[in-house]
C-alpha cells in the first residue's frame, strides 16, 4: 500500500457520509463546492443528453452516482480502497456506473474509451501536477469534450505546489499530500498551454453565513 493510499484512506475515515438525501429531497446530486446545498451542478459538464463521463477521484461516488442517474455512464476511479468500499456499499448497484480502484494517472494511461467530460471535485486535478495531468485528459476527451475542476482557491502568496496535511491523531504525525495551487488566470493559461480552449475560471464566493473561503471552479473544451 502506497503512502498515498494510506492517506486518502485515513482522510476518507474522517469524512462524513452524504447525506441520504440534500435539502430539496434528492437522494442523488452533484455538489462542486464545500458546503452542502450551494452552488451550481451537473449542468457545467455540459451534457444535457447523456454522455460518458470520468470523475477522477471519485471518493464515496455521490457525484458519480448522481450523473448515472441521470442518463449518462459515468466512470469513478479512485486511489483509496476504504473510499470506493464506501462507494460501492451505497452505489454500487446504480445502472450506469462503474467504479474503479486505479491510480487515475494509471487510468489515463492506460487509453481505450473517450469520454464527453471529465471532471474532478477537490480530487485528482487538485493533487496531480497540471503537466502530468492535463495532456492525460486531453488525450481521452472526445473532440468538444469538457474538463472542469473544482477545488479551494489558493491561500494568497502560496502557488505551485503546497502540502495538505491529514492528521492521523494526537500521538501521530499527519500525513502529507501533494496539491496544487494557482490563481484563475495561471489555470487559464495552464490549461491553454496544454491544448484546451473556451477556458472559465472563476472563484464562486460561499454561501452567505460565518465561512468565506469560496471554491475556485475551472472549465475548458479540446
Amino acid at each position: 500500500m502506497t503512502d498515498t493510499t494510506i492517506a486518502w484512506d485515513t482522510y476518507s475515515r474522517q469524512r462524513p457520509e452524504r447525506r441520504p438525501t440534500n435539502a430539496r429531497g434528492e437522494t442523488t446530486w452533484f455538489n462542486w463546492t464545500q458546503y452542502a446545498d450551494h452552488g451550481p451542478g451537473a449542468e457545467l459538464l455540459g451534457l444535457p443528453g447523456g454522455g460518458r463521463v470520468l470523475d477522477l477521484g471519485c471518493g464515496k461516488g455521490g457525484n458519480a452516482a448522481h450523473l448515472a442517474a441521470l442518463g449518462m455512464d459515468a466512470v469513478g476511479v479512485d486511489v483509496s480502497p476504504v473510499q470506493l468500499s464506501a462507494a460501492e456499499e451505497r452505489w454500487g448497484d446504480t445502472p450506469g456506473l462503474e467504479l474503479r480502484h486505479v491510480d487515475a494517472l494509471a487510468y489515463l494511461r492506460e487509453g481505450g474509451a473517450y469520454f464527453d467530460a471529465v471532471y474532478s471535485v477537490y480530487g485528482v486535478v487538485w493533487f496531480t501536477d497540471p503537466a502530468a495531468v492535463l495532456p492525460l485528459v486531453r488525450a481521452r476527451l472526445r473532440p468538444g469534450g469538457t474538463l472542469t475542476f473544482s477545488q479551494r482557491p489558493p491561500v494568497e502568496g502560496c502557488y505551485g505546489c503546497q502540502a495538505s496535511y491529514i492528521p492521523r491523531g494526537e500521538d501521530a504525525d499527519p500525513l502529507v499530500v501533494k496539491r496544487w495551487d494557482y490563481e484563475p488566470d495561471v489555470w487559464d493559461r495552464l490549461l491553454r498551454g496544454h491544448g484546451f480552449v473556451n477556458v472559465r475560471a472563476r472563484v464562486l464566493a460561499a454561501p452567505p453565513g460565518p465561512r468565506t473561503v469560496g471554491t475556485l471552479i475551472v472549465q475548458a473544451r479540446v
